[in-house]
């Protein structure tokens, strides 16, 4: 369950109950503490939820639930449209990594051309099982269940022999020295990846220039493209220009 639909969840459980534990969480949507404390978080940040003892409660919640599903639906057309143009770099008979990340799921959805695509991620892998003209390796390993993501101790070792004509990743954050993530495995997959291809592709939303994150799985240096849904804060455009990163805003 991606943590969209994980916070809509939350704020439906709101509206009948007024508040919420993190206990309550991790029970209702069968996740980790440390994922719960993340929606948490992000609930807070979005300015939907207000910090309670051990948990959240939420004023006013039925307009609240209309407001976020409204806000749903604008951040999913354009993690699409973000989707969309990264098409243009997909190209027959390459060979591609493709990341966890629900903008990248969106590409998965919207290919349809004869490539070769590896992934660690089950959403990727379910989408791109259904097209026939897409060869599809998957990393193996242990299943992350609350972010949908495949490792394991050779994990890294299966990118040795491998080139990719491009890699797709999504994130968590941008933040001013590199590209961050949640989980520290999924940032080791990044790193690794980063090594073994000719273009290094980041799709996210303007938004994920105003977050931060626990793992640095990019530096912002590897990068060559950058696309997004508005240009980036001046500050990072400085940044993003001296490390001659392209940014394509649709």
């Amino acid at each position: 369950m991606f943590q969209e639909e994980r916070l809509l969840k939350i704020l439906e459980y709101l509206n009948e109950h007024s508040k919420m534990s993190v206990h309550d969480i991790c029970e209702t949507l069968n996740v980790s503490r440390d994922t719960a404390r993340r929606d948490i978080i992000k609930l807070i940040e979005q300015g939907t939820a207000i910090r309670t003892h051990g948990g959240i409660a939420i004023p006013a919640i039925r307009n609240t639930i209309k407001v976020y599903k409204e806000r749903l639906k604008s951040y999913s057309e354009d993690k699409k449209n973000i989707a969309k143009r990264a098409l243009s770099f997909i190209h027959y008979k390459e060979f591609y990594f493709f990341d966890v990340s629900t903008t990248i799921s969106f590409l998965s959805e919207y290919l349809n051309e004869e490539v070769t695509v590896v992934t660690h991620s089950l959403d990727n892998i379910e989408v791109l099982s259904e097209k026939e003209n897409v060869k599809v390796y998957s990393t193996g390993g242990f299943l992350n269940r609350d972010n949908r993501f495949f490792y394991g101790p050779d994990s890294i070792s299966y990118f040795k022999n491998m080139f990719f004509d491009a890699v797709f990743l999504g994130a968590a954050a941008i933040m001013e020295n590199g590209i961050y993530y949640m989980d520290e495995e999924d940032a080791y997959i990044k790193s690794e990846v980063v090594k073994h291809s000719s273009k290094v592709i980041v799709l996210a939303e303007y938004e994920k220039f105003m977050l931060s994150s626990y793992h640095m799985g990019v530096a912002l240096d590897k990068i060559d493209i950058i696309i997004t849904d508005k240009t980036p804060p001046k500050s990072f455009l400085e940044i993003i220009e001296s490390k001659s990163i392209e940014v394509i805003v649709i």
